[in-house]
């Protein structure tokens, strides 16, 4: 009896000895799963500080190196590229600095830091309210035909010889390069810098080698040619420009939109012509678009850059036949600071480019043609191998080439405009 009693006695204290170990166990193990928890916690409170902190200094990197930049660009005896890299403690920026389009450059600045990646974007462009230097419309070696009646509000830089009609104007400056070229029966309403002076007006300075029947307040002989200037793009940049609108395929046949049509497009090849014609009809480019035949916009409708694929860049529209703008239509950037459309024509023709009845656009160029100018027309900057202005024609524009010798007409001053982080 006793010997059963000791025995019941010795199962319930190994029982209790079990159930003691069981809850052991399971009190380390809920504690190391708290421990776990914690460190675990900790880690990725630590990682998460320790990427932001990293992040933050790749942010800076890539402002540090839009700082650069601007840096460069303002002061005249520092050396700059269109990219560099800066190196920032650990990280490493490269910045890209675009050509001029219309006033504006766009820098972008990206910051690699163990490959955290941030990317700040600025807009450095011409601002007209603060007048530090003045521009003018360029031309090339076909030089300026303005008929009887015709206006250019603002200066003029010629490779070709201007002939004026009577009751013409140019509100600003004349300069015509190359020995030989000549300026005739023009009204100018400030300087003039030519080799051979006719039959004109100059308000201001005349500074020439010959002159016949030219007034002016002062005389000045002419004692060294003045340089003709190159045209601001060059092939291979207008090739490059083709070769992005390669990359989003080809349409065989006109791409017409008309009426109250409205349609996004780019980068894309148009093999055929482009016309957007009617009051509501609009184009939103979303990448280059190079048309192989001719481009026509008219009857108020517009060619615009899409705000969402553009931003604060510009964009090009490339045709290789004649380019045609009139009757109130807009060819115009997102409407962002220095999101600008370049209109270019590569044929030869004349006209290469015409633009009539109070057409907006920002850029118009064409390196081999002509550009003919009617009515009234509003552009950023125009620059062409020759100009011609018909009857009773007013142009005005903003921007151009920038030339110490100009001292009115539009005018400006170079500031940042946008400072952004982008994607």
């Amino acid at each position: 009896m006793v010997f059963k009693k000791q025995l019941r006695m010795n199962n319930f204290n190994s029982q209790q000895g079990f159930v003691a170990l069981i809850v052991a166990i399971l009190v380390l193990v809920t504690m190391l799963s708290i421990g776990v928890s914690i460190s675990t916690l900790i880690i990725s409170r630590y990682k998460i500080s320790f990427n932001l902190s990293k992040s933050n200094q790749a942010y800076f990197a890539a402002e540090s190196g839009i700082e650069d930049a601007l840096l460069r660009l303002v002061e005249e005896d520092m050396n700059w590229t269109t990219s560099s890299t800066l190196k920032v403690g650990e990280a490493t920026s490269t910045t890209q600095i675009s050509e001029i389009l219309g006033g504006a450059r766009n820098i972008t600045s990206e910051a690699n830091l163990r490959n955290i990646i941030r990317r700040v974007r600025a807009v450095y462009q011409i601002s007209a309210e603060k007048a530090l230097f003045y521009f003018g419309a360029q031309v090339g070696e076909g030089g300026i035909v303005m008929d009887d009646g015709s206006t250019i509000h603002g200066n003029v830089f010629s490779n070709g010889s201007v002939q004026a009609a009577a009751n013409t104007e140019i509100t600003g400056s004349a300069k015509v390069a190359k020995t030989g070229n000549y300026i005739e029966g023009a009204e100018i309403g400030t300087n003039a810098w030519v080799d051979i002076c006719r039959n004109s007006n100059i308000t201001g300075i005349l500074t020439c080698a010959s002159s016949t029947n030219c007034t002016a307040v002062i005389t000045d002989l002419l004692t060294d040619e003045i340089a003709t200037r190159t045209m601001s793009i060059s092939e291979e940049q207008i090739e490059k420009w083709k070769e992005d609108a390669r990359l989003g395929g080809t349409t065989t046949g006109d791409y017409i939109l008309s009426g109250k049509q409205e349609a996004f497009l780019g980068p894309k090849v148009i093999d055929g012509n482009l016309r957007v014609e009617g009051g509501s009809a609009k184009l939103f480019l979303t990448g280059t678009v190079w048309v192989t035949g001719s481009t026509t916009v008219q009857d108020s409708a517009q060619i615009r850059l899409d705000e969402a694929s553009y931003g604060s860049f510009s964009g090009i529209l490339i045709s290789d036949n004649e380019v045609v703008l009139r009757d109130s239509g807009k060819a115009l950037g997102t409407g962002q600071p220095g999101s600008y459309l370049l209109i270019i024509s590569t044929t030869p023709g004349e006209p290469a480019i015409t633009i009539q009845n109070k057409f907006e656009a920002d850029i118009l160029y064409t390196q081999n043609g002509w550009i003919m100018i009617q009515d009234t027309a509003d552009m950023r900057e125009v620059t062409g191998y020759g100009i011609h202005i018909k009857n009773n024609a007013d142009v005005t524009y903003e921007v151009g080439l920038q030339d110490t010798a100009f001292s009115s007409g539009p005018g400006g001053s170079w500031e940042v405009t946008s400072w952004r982080e982008i994607e």
